[in-house]
C-alpha cells in the first residue's frame, strides 16, 4: 500500500494517471508515451528500488476489455516497504515500449520473457531474443489466440540429446 505522501506526490507529478486500490494494493495505469518517465520517477524520486516483476495479460475476448494487452510492472521500496502496480495498455500493431534495463538491471530477463511469450518489444533492450522458446519458434504461446495443443511446431525442432555415460 502506498503512503499518503507518495500518493499525493505521484498525483501532483502525474495528474493523468488513473489510480485505483484493490485489497490494500495501489494500482496505476500509465500512458504508453510516459511509461519510462513514470517508472523512472518512482525509482529516482520515491525510492522504488526493487523491480519485483514484469508480466503481461492478454485481454482477448474479455468482457468489456478495450485493449488487447496489459503490461504490468510490480515495484517495491525496500526502505519504506511500499508496493505499487503500474500497468500500461497496448494494442496491435504497436506492441513496443521502452526498456527499463537502464533503471533496473534485473529487467533484462523479465523483458525477454515477456517478449518471448507475448511478443511485446522492449525498445533499447541490450539483448532482446528468445529466452524460453527455441529461436525457430515463430508464435507467442501465452497469447489467448494460441491453441492449447500448439500448432505442431515441436515436431519440427531438432532433438537435443545428452551424452550417455
Amino acid at each position: 500500500m502506498l503512503k499518503t505522501t507518495t500518493l499525493e506526490a505521484m498525483l501532483a507529478a502525474y495528474p493523468e494517471l488513473a489510480v485505483s486500490e484493490f485489497r490494500g494494493g495501489t494500482r496505476v495505469v500509465a500512458q504508453r508515451g510516459k511509461l519510462f518517465e513514470t517508472l523512472q520517477w518512482f525509482l529516482c524520486q520515491r525510492g522504488f528500488d526493487l523491480l519485483v516483476d514484469i508480466t503481461c495479460v492478454d485481454y482477448l475476448n474479455y468482457r468489456d476489455a478495450k485493449d488487447r494487452f496489459g503490461l504490468v510492472y510490480l515495484l517495491a521500496s525496500t526502505e519504506t516497504n511500499e508496493r505499487i502496480t503500474i500497468r500500461v495498455y497496448l494494442n496491435e500493431p504497436e506492441l513496443s515500449v521502452p526498456s527499463v534495463v537502464s533503471l533496473w538491471e534485473g529487467a533484462n530477463w523479465m523483458e525477454r520473457e515477456v517478449f518471448d511469450m507475448f511478443g511485446i518489444v522492449f525498445d533499447g533492450h541490450p539483448d532482446l531474443r528468445r529466452i524460453l522458446m527455441p529461436d525457430e519458434f515463430t508464435a507467442y504461446p501465452l497469447r489467448k489466440d494460441y491453441p492449447l495443443q500448439g500448432r505442431g511446431e515441436r515436431h519440427n525442432f531438432p532433438v537435443l540429446r545428452r551424452n550417455q555415460a
